[in-house]
């Protein structure tokens, strides 16, 4: 073989190669960008089968039900923490689900009710909204997510149908108390304790009352992390002072604990469900 033709073979040979090579990268590109966007999905562990999404830059869920209509009934929860909900929650999650209404939650982490986690609020409600959900679900507030979920309510009292709350935190000054909670509102200790008004709960309840939505919470006498008198006690006196309605269910001797009466009420649940499916 004469020297010209040797280079021509190798030039061909070289072609080839980066043809194939080419083509390969191709074909794998779309295979690697999937499995880039698997790894870097939100995950969850959910104490029933749903889906768990982004809003916003955070970790959302959704356990969907069967429901007929256009607007499709649903339950907020809070707080959605890398462990919350959990497993006590799947009994009356099974419940709502049975009863063809869905169950959704984003992470705002430990924000307290503050702006920042209110807007992370509002992008969860739209989303469920664009989704086909009701634009008035029913707010379920566990402990601290009474502090997020009331906060949130009260700056949207037509977009809410009702608040149910578990030992749910409705003062600020109780839990975490004004110096914990004070970077999240990122303020200085001293300015939260000047505005607490402008932030606070159980300060802020006029315009629920106004919108007319009713209320509920089981709390017990013996919660001294969330004591009954400075939360859930003092959110029935001011909202019905206010002429609202608020049922309060107060078990004897329990405290912030994982009784299981907490999480199996029979009475949230119906409240939950004839708030919810209009």
């Amino acid at each position: 073989m004469e020297p010209a033709e040797s280079t021509n073979l190798s030039n061909q040979i070289m072609t080839m190669k980066h043809t194939v090579m080419t083509a390969a990268v191709l074909l794998l590109a779309p295979l690697a960008a999937l499995c880039a966007t698997e790894t870097n999905a939100p995950k969850k562990n959910l104490p029933l089968p749903g889906a768990v999404f982004s809003v916003a830059g955070h970790t959302a869920f959704l356990i969907p039900a069967k429901a007929d209509g256009a607007a499709k009934p649903w339950v907020w929860y809070a707080p959605t923490l890398p462990v919350y909900p959990g497993a006590m929650e799947k009994w009356m999650f099974e419940k709502f689900r049975d009863a063809g209404i869905a169950v959704a939650g984003i992470d705002a982490g430990e924000s307290y009710g503050s702006p920042a986690g209110r807007k992370l609020f509002t992008a969860l409600h739209a989303e469920l909204v664009a989704r086909g959900y009701s634009r008035k679900p029913v707010l379920l507030g566990r402990s601290r997510g009474g502090l997020q979920l009331l906060s949130w309510a009260e700056n949207h009292p037509d977009k809410v149908a009702g608040f149910a709350g578990i030992y749910p935190v409705c003062n600020l000054a109780s839990y975490p108390g004004i110096a914990k909670a004070a970077p999240a509102y990122e303020l200085k200790p001293d300015e939260l304790q000047a505005r607490l008004a402008e932030f606070n709960p159980v300060d802020r309840l006029a315009t629920l009352a106004k919108a007319g939505v009713p209320l509920f919470a089981i709390h017990g006498d013996s919660d001294k992390l969330v004591p009954l008198a400075l939360n859930s006690g003092l959110l029935k006196e001011r909202y019905t002072a206010l002429g609202g309605t608020l049922k309060l269910i107060v078990p004897v001797g329990q405290g912030h604990n994982m009784w299981t009466g907490f999480f199996q009420c029979a009475e949230l649940v119906s409240f939950v469900k004839a708030r919810a499916k209009p």
